[in-house]
């Protein structure tokens, strides 16, 4: 027995987060305008600055990117003289992405917008903590099944 409907959108899920991950990143739009970034741009930034200096490869499944969605992004940072991308020596079919100085003194926006979202998300440290949590198991469970297979 339900506790409510089980057909439309209101009980599904993939529409909350869907609907959720679009209103989060509405959020991000005006604060990352301010500084000429899209927030896929702003994520890869964020990747680097925790890890830089690494392959596009291992930058993709940070990101839980595919290549194809990935190198576009890059170019356009590239071209804006935030990061450079360049051959590994080690292995001349790898491509290793760093941040320029310019990349990295951008940094400095971080706390900022961490505050502006965590203004507009309204939720306590401790309800952040869940969602995020709970957030980060159902990828982890999702990506554990095989390809093709649901739950």
């Amino acid at each position: 027995m339900t506790n409510g409907p089980t057909t439309g959108l209101g009980s599904m899920l993939c529409f909350d987060l869907y609907a959720a991950s679009r209103a989060l990143t509405a959020a991000y739009r005006p604060v990352l305008a301010d500084h000429g970034l899209t927030y896929p741009q702003y994520l890869v930034l964020v990747a680097l600055w925790n890890d830089d200096d690494v392959r596009i490869k291992d930058l993709a499944a940070t990101l839980h990117l595919d290549h194809a969605t990935l190198t576009p992004l890059l170019r356009r940072l590239e071209d804006r003289g935030l990061l450079s991308r360049v051959r590994s020596r080690e292995d001349g079919r790898a491509v290793r992405v760093a941040l320029t100085a310019v990349g990295d003194e951008l940094r400095s926006i971080v706390d900022d917008v961490h505050c502006a979202i965590t203004d507009a998300v309204g939720l306590d440290a401790d309800e952040r903590a869940a969602v995020q949590d709970a957030l980060q198991r159902l990828v982890a469970n999702l990506s554990a099944q095989p390809a093709g297979q649901g739950a």
